[in-house]
């Protein structure tokens, strides 16, 4: 446990330069005194790092001074290899950054740890594409992680059709399923953007300001659950069959959930009334008759008699043949 952290604590003055005794105890939630002790026992060990007094003081290592991860463990080293898949770094051009690097952290690392984790590569694919789908043409995904990268804003233009052209602040991207999202600033509205639609984009001279403590991961999480929040706007009361609630998966996970959150006692056939999320009543009506007959539509009355209706109709065609 000390020895993981006065670890960290080195690589974090070496990544970050100076830091002061509190922001280094709230980065490892411990008190102010344990972290002057672990400083003492980094100098004891020979590590050459001083203290500065005043306002603008801290912690800080030797100018010149680098560590080799002597330290990284064999489960750290093969999480970081695993990190490093290359599907996405290509997308963004960064492949043979990406194979460079790795090499230079091969190297780097003990011989003992050296094996495991260069048989990630070998173990280990990352294809974040669907099936039966293709990937997103992405032609300026590269333009928008350099605006990104070098925090300056872009002029797009976006959607369908011959719209005007917007300033938007680049403040990350997303990848989500195989699509990449971008998270950019206009005005004070932070928007989603889905890189396949952007129709042209240019890099602007003006710098990005980013929001005060913006967080892209919180962002992004708060993000989607308000649109799928948003997306489900209707629901529908349904029975199902012990087949139709496991092929509820197919309708995706938000609805699953709001199924086993819902759920009656099982009948003695093992049926369950629920309630269902759906975007509106006809998209209802085709995903519901995605589960044929392990499903019975109870309410509301008008998707009940559009299920009613669309049934009926196939019926009739399908008597003809």
């Amino acid at each position: 446990m000390v020895e993981g952290r006065l670890l960290s604590i080195l690589l974090l003055l070496q990544a970050r330069g100076r830091m002061t005794a509190p922001q280094l105890a709230r980065e490892f939630e411990v008190s102010i005194r344990t972290i002057l002790r672990d400083i003492d026992q980094l100098s004891f060990a020979g590590i050459p790092v001083y203290a500065e007094r005043g306002r603008a003081g801290g912690f800080q290592l030797m100018d010149g001074y680098r560590t080799k991860l002597t330290g990284l463990s064999q489960p750290e080293a093969e999480a970081i290899f695993l990190a490093g898949l290359p599907g996405p770094a290509a997308e963004l051009g960064l492949s043979s950054l990406l194979s460079a690097a790795r090499l230079k952290l091969l190297a780097a690392l003990p011989a003992q740890v050296q094996p495991g984790a260069e048989r990630i590569a070998s173990r280990f694919h990352l294809d974040p594409t669907g099936w039966f789908r293709d990937a997103d043409p992405t032609p300026f995904l590269q333009i928008v992680a350099r605006a990104v990268w070098d925090e300056r804003c872009v002029m797009l233009r976006y959607g369908q059709g011959d719209g005007p052209a917007r300033t938007a602040a680049p403040l990350g991207l997303v990848l989500k399923g195989g699509v990449w999202y971008l998270i950019a600033q206009g005005g004070k509205t932070i928007r989603t953007y889905r890189v396949a639609n952007i129709q042209d984009v240019s890099l602007l001279d003006d710098v990005v300001v980013r929001p005060k403590d913006f967080d892209l991961a919180a962002h992004w999480d708060s993000a989607s659950r308000d649109y799928e929040a948003g997306v489900y706007r209707v629901h529908a009361e349904v029975r199902l069959s012990p087949k139709g609630r496991a092929l509820l998966r197919m309708l995706g996970p938000h609805v699953v959930a709001a199924a086993d959150d819902t759920a009656s006692e099982p009948d003695k056939a093992g049926w369950v009334r629920c309630t269902l999320p759906i975007e509106s009543e006809d998209d209802g009506v085709r995903e519901l008759l995605r589960l044929a007959d392990d499903v019975e539509v109870v309410g509301p009355p008008d998707l009940r008699a559009k299920m009613t209706a669309t049934i009926e109709a196939l019926s009739r065609r399908y008597a003809k043949a």
